[in-house]
C-alpha cells in the first residue's frame, strides 16, 4: 500500500513539456517575420527602423502575453467561457462607441488606447475559439444529434458577423464563419446536416460582395489586374511584379524593388510579395513548408487530445489551426493573385500591432495543450504500468484468514468465494486504487 501511495504522489509530481516541432516552427516564422519587417519597411519612414522596432515592442509584449498562456490551466479558461463570449460582442460594440473608436480609411475597426490602436476583432478571433471549444465540449451529444444545439453556434457567429459587417471587415466576416463551421464539423457534426447552413452563408456573403460597389471592383480587378494597373489594379499587379522578380532564388535580403514605394502596405498585407522577390521560389516554399509544419502539427495535437478524451483542448487545437491555415492560404493567395485583393495580415510574419499580440496568445494557448497533452500521456504510462506491477504482485494473504474474519453468517458464501479471491490476489487492492486514480485524472 505504501507503494501505491508513493505512485499517487509521482501522478501528480509528473509534468509534461512543449512540443518541440511546433515551438521550432513558430519561432522560426517569427524569427522570418523580424526580417521581412526590417526589410520591407526601411523606406517608409523618415526613420528607417520606425516599423521595425513597432514591431520588436508588441512582439515582446506578445511573448509576455504567451508565456502568460502558456502557463496557464485550460480548465481555468474554460470556467470563463460565457464570460469570454460577452467579452467578443463588448469588444466589438466598443468600436462605436464616441470617443473611444477609430476610424482608419472609412474602417471604423479600431479602439484607441492612447498609446497605440487596438483592433478588436484580433481579440475576438481567440476569445471565441476558446468560447466555441467550450460549447462543443458541454453540448457535444446535442451537437450531433439536433438542429437547435448546432445552429445555436451558427447563430452567435452571425450576431458576430454583423457587428463586423458594420465597421465594416467582410474579410474577418469570412474567416469567423469558416472557422465556426469547419470546429463544427471537427466536433461531430455530419456533412449533410452541415451543408445547408455552408449554402445559406456562401450566398449570402456573394450577395454582399456583389452589392457593395468597391468589393466588386476588387473581384473585377482581380480577373483581370493588368485592365486597370494604375487604378482598381494597382495592388496586385505591383504584388505580382514583385513575385515575378524574385524568379528562383530571388534578387537578394534588402534589394526588393517594389517596396520603394510601389508596392503598398508592404510590411503588412503584401509583405509576401516582398518575400518573394528578395528569396525567390525557393524562400517562399520554405516559409510555405514552415506553414505546413505548424498547422499539421496543430491539428495532429488536435487529434492526440480528442483520442485522449480531452476535447477541449482538442477543439481550441482545431480552432487555432483552421484560423492560422486559412488566414495564411487568404494571405498568400492575394499576393500571389488566386484570390481578390483583401486585407488579411500573413500570421507571425506580418508588421502588426493587435494581430501580433493576439497570435502570440494563440501560440500560447496551442504551447498550452500540447504541454497537457504530453502531462497526460506520461501520466497514463505510469499509471498503467502501476497497475500492471500491482496485478502482477503475489498475494501475501492465504485463503484461510480472509474466511476467518467474515462474521459467521457469511461464513457459507465467504468460503465459497475465497478460494477465487485468493487466486487472484488483488482484487480487495485494486477496488482501493480506483478511486485514488479517478481523482488524480
Amino acid at each position: 500500500m505504501n507503494d501505491l501511495s508513493r505512485q499517487a504522489t509521482r501522478l501528480e509530481a509528473i509534468e509534461g513539456s512543449y512540443d518541440k516541432w511546433l515551438l521550432g516552427a513558430i519561432i522560426a516564422l517569427t524569427g522570418v517575420g523580424v526580417v521581412m519587417v526590417a526589410s520591407s519597411s526601411i523606406a517608409l519612414m523618415s526613420s528607417p527602423f520606425y516599423y521595425l522596432n513597432r514591431h520588436l515592442i508588441f512582439l515582446a509584449v506578445g511573448i509576455v502575453l504567451a508565456v502568460i498562456a502558456a502557463r496557464t490551466e485550460l480548465k481555468s479558461i474554460e470556467q470563463y467561457n460565457q464570460m469570454l463570449l460577452l467579452g467578443c460582442f463588448v469588444l466589438l460594440l466598443a468600436v462605436f462607441a464616441p470617443g473611444l473608436g477609430s476610424t482608419v480609411n472609412g474602417a471604423r475597426r479600431w479602439i484607441n488606447l492612447g498609446i497605440s490602436k487596438f483592433q478588436t476583432v484580433e481579440a475576438v478571433k481567440v476569445l471565441y475559439i476558446v468560447w466555441l471549444s467550450s460549447y462543443l465540449v458541454r453540448f457535444r451529444d446535442e451537437v450531433n444529434a439536433t438542429w437547435p444545439a448546432m445552429l445555436k453556434p451558427l447563430g452567435v457567429a452571425g450576431a458576430l458577423v454583423v457587428l463586423l459587417l458594420l465597421q465594416p471587415d467582410f474579410g474577418s466576416s469570412t474567416l469567423l464563419l469558416a472557422i465556426t463551421a469547419g470546429m463544427l464539423v471537427l466536433g461531430g457534426v455530419n456533412m449533410p446536416r452541415m451543408s445547408m447552413p455552408v449554402i445559406i452563408g456562401l450566398v449570402g456573403m456573394s450577395a454582399l460582395a456583389i452589392i457593395e460597389p468597391y468589393r466588386m471592383r476588387r473581384i473585377t480587378s482581380f480577373l483581370d489586374p493588368w485592365a486597370d494597373q494604375q487604378g482598381d489594379g494597382y495592388q496586385l499587379s505591383n504584388a505580382l511584379m514583385a513575385v515575378g522578380r524574385g524568379e528562383w532564388t530571388g534578387v537578394g535580403l534588402g534589394n526588393s524593388v517594389q517596396k520603394l514605394y510601389y508596392l503598398p502596405e508592404a510590411h503588412t498585407d503584401f509583405i509576401f510579395s516582398v518575400t518573394a522577390e528578395e528569396f525567390g521560389f525557393l524562400g517562399t516554399c520554405v516559409i510555405v513548408a514552415l506553414y505546413a509544419l505548424l498547422v499539421g502539427r496543430t491539428f495532429w495535437l488536435g487529434m492526440r487530445c480528442v483520442e485522449m478524451k480531452r476535447h477541449f483542448s482538442g477543439y481550441i487545437a482545431f480552432g487555432i489551426g483552421l484560423w492560422i491555415s486559412m488566414q495564411t492560404f487568404v494571405s498568400i493567395g492575394v499576393n500571389l493573385g488566386i484570390l481578390p485583393t483583401k486585407g488579411l495580415t500573413l500570421p507571425l510574419i506580418s508588421s502588426g500591432g493587435s494581430s501580433v499580440l493576439m497570435t502570440c496568445v494563440a501560440m500560447g494557448l496551442l504551447l498550452r495543450v500540447s504541454y497537457e497533452l504530453k502531462r497526460a500521456e506520461r501520466r497514463q504510462a505510469v499509471r498503467i504500468g502501476g497497475a500492471e506491477d500491482v496485478a502482477a504482485e503475489p498475494s501475501d494473504e492465504p485463503a484461510a484468514p480472509v474466511a476467518a474474519s467474515v462474521p459467521m453468517s457469511a461464513e457459507p458464501v465467504a468460503s465459497a468465494s475465497a478460494a477465487p479471491n485468493a487466486a487472484r490476489g488483488t482484487s480487495r487492492l485494486q477496488s482501493r486504487i480506483e478511486p485514488t486514480f479517478g481523482r488524480l485524472s
